[in-house]
């Protein structure tokens, strides 16, 4: 039988005479666990799902790889490199590729009889995926592009509508500045709003067909690839896999090939974003801290109400190992049960989060319109282990407070 468990038990039972102040503490400390590891849950989830929604959006907007001319050329016009379908079976053997897609940009500007507005043209062929377009279409309809025939629609944003009065079905002219003035007009069959005004106010979406066109190419030549990946995790290290094989391939032009993941395109968002990892990881240690204080305080009012017990079983052989155990059992219990009601109340809040959207926000200062949540249960073992294991070792030094206690005077404590 194992003693200290059994006097723990009592002691939390009240079977032991003199118990004044163990329920109250063992409450208090409970819940003080229990919304501690609420506010952990929710705040990792908050910030995971935060982190996971901007990055889609930026991705959706580049992908997570590109591999373009290699000529250090910053603008949105590049220097073309011919369709290679080789280099294309080839980056689509790599585990995690999950597609390769072609594009070309090109900067224009859009004059309607109210406003004037400059964009730049993102060309896409048939084999692109509309998925994350689909996501945040608000108005009419993705691009429908075949092989067979040009298609003068155009994709543009809410923001870049209101600005210039548009809607679905209507025409709008284009310019582009080259050696002359050169025109194309468009119509609108769809309006999308992602949230990120910068990308936003910036990008529209039509056949890569007209770019070509407009720059003098053959059908063969585009700006480049877009590759997009199963797990953004692996992003350096399947691009480095894809700058392997572009590396040994030179254009019959004479062109080489660079490789770009969207975090090196994009070095202040994800640098933004990564800073959410320390804002999380402090509240963390806080929240740890505040746990921690809070139930060494509970094991020390237990310690001081229960040293007449104390003493009386020192006088009878109990040595001071045994009677930390007694207490360390005791604040076991009380973790237990705090991280219980903790996960009940932080998982069911994030649910219900989730699922309902309860808490809004504003997209201008948020970019999304509602608290995002994305907690793996991965996450959840993590934090609960992490909040047990850290929690019941800053237990361990108070709980030697009982070997510093006499049986003598303990035993005529009042």
């Amino acid at each position: 039988m194992n003693l200290e468990l059994f006097i723990a038990n009592r002691i939390k039972a009240g079977g032991v005479s003199g118990k004044k102040l163990a329920g109250p503490v063992i409450s208090v400390a409970t819940i003080g666990v229990a919304l501690g590891l609420a506010v952990m849950i929710i705040s990792v989830a908050v910030g995971i799902g935060f982190k996971k929604e901007i990055r889609q959006k930026v991705i959706g907007f580049g992908s997570h790889i590109q591999v373009m001319s290699y000529d250090y050329n910053l603008s949105y016009e590049v220097n073309p490199i011919s369709n290679d379908s080789a280099i294309v079976q080839e980056i689509n053997r790599i585990p995690g590729v999950a597609k390769v897609q072609r594009f070309i940009s090109k900067p224009g500007i859009i004059k309607t009889p109210t406003n004037v507005h400059g964009l730049v043209l993102k060309g896409v062929g048939s084999d692109y995926d509309w998925q994350f377009f689909n996501h945040i279409l608000v108005k009419g309809n993705v691009l429908k592009i075949s092989d067979d025939s040009l298609s003068n629609s155009i994709l543009i944003s809410e923001k870049a509508a209101e600005m210039l009065n548009l809607t679905v079905g209507d025409d709008v002219p284009m310019y582009f500045l080259q050696q002359t003035v050169r025109g194309r007009k468009f119509t609108v069959t769809g309006i999308f709003n992602s949230g990120l005004p910068e990308f936003d106010e910036l990008f529209a979406i039509v056949d890569l067909r007209h770019i070509q066109k407009l720059n003098g190419w053959k059908p063969s030549q585009i700006a480049g690839y877009e590759i997009t990946i199963n797990d953004f995790d692996n992003i350096d290290e399947i691009a480095s896999q894809i700058q392997f094989i572009t590396s040994q391939h030179i254009d019959p032009d004479g062109i080489m090939l660079r490789t770009r993941t969207i975090v090196q395109a994009q070095p202040q968002i994800f640098s933004w974003l990564n800073i959410l990892d320390t804002n999380i990881a402090v509240i963390i240690i806080l929240i740890l801290l505040v746990a921690g204080l809070n139930m060494i305080s509970g094991l020390l009012i237990l310690i001081l109400e229960r040293t007449n017990m104390i003493g009386v079983l020192k006088s009878m052989g109990t040595t001071n190992k045994s009677l930390r155990k007694i207490f360390l059992y005791m604040a076991i219990y009380i973790i237990g049960r705090g991280l219980l009601w903790g996960n009940i109340i932080g998982v069911g809040l994030c649910l219900i989060q989730k699922y309902t959207g309860i808490i809004s926000l504003d997209p201008v200062n948020y970019y999304l319109d509602k608290v995002p949540i994305s907690l793996s249960l991965f996450h959840l073992v993590l934090i609960n282990i992490g909040s047990l294991l850290s929690t019941t070792f800053m237990l361990f030094g108070p709980s030697y407070i009982v070997s510093k206690i006499s049986p003598a005077k303990a035993i005529r404590f009042d």
